[in-house]
């Protein structure tokens, strides 16, 4: 990798710093290739990415953002994952590694929060952002149901009424 490749690389690790929620930091402890590859797929599945990056390059990309205090975990056989969502890749990652005892989870910071690995997993066991909007959705939308319903009841039961009379009469 030359100078300009490296440059870039930095470029782009800070621009997906600026822009994650959550960034995890794993530690890859032998996967193989389709360990990766099934990784990868599912961290995509969840709306998050991973990335292995030079320790070096990550550590200069974290310069100016809000994930500086990552510095400490990035040593050895690292990877990033990261996510817009602040709990797709927390999620995605302790998901991971509960079927696979290859990868590691580290620590990470969600924001300017440092989480060591109890954090992380605690993160991954709250609801996503597409959960939680479904909830309040399903919150809103409850009490609107219940307000027509009672609304229409007594429009209801004057129709029935009405029928009952009309059949009394045809008789």
């Amino acid at each position: 990798m030359d100078r300009s490749q490296k440059t870039e690389s930095v470029a782009q690790l800070n621009a997906t710093f600026n822009e994650a929620g959550v960034v995890v930091v794993t530690r890859n402890l032998g996967l193989s290739v389709a360990q990766s590859t099934d990784l990868r797929s599912k961290m995509r599945d969840a709306g998050a990415s991973y990335k292995v990056a030079k320790n070096s390059l990550a550590k200069l990309a974290l310069k100016d953002t809000q994930y500086e205090g990552l510095e400490e975990y990035l040593f050895g056989p690292t990877a990033l994952a990261y996510s817009v969502d602040p709990v797709a890749a927390a999620k995605a990652a302790v998901e991971f590694t509960k079927t696979n005892d290859k990868l590691e989870i580290v620590g990470g910071s969600m924001g300017g929060q440092m989480l060591d690995e109890t954090g992380i997993k605690a993160l991954a066991s709250m609801p996503s952002l597409d959960e939680l909007r479904g909830k309040l959705v399903g919150l809103i939308n409850a009490p609107a149901t219940k307000v027509a319903q009672v609304v229409n009841a007594p429009a209801a039961k004057l129709a029935r009424v009405f029928g009952a009379y009309g059949a009394k009469e045809a008789a």
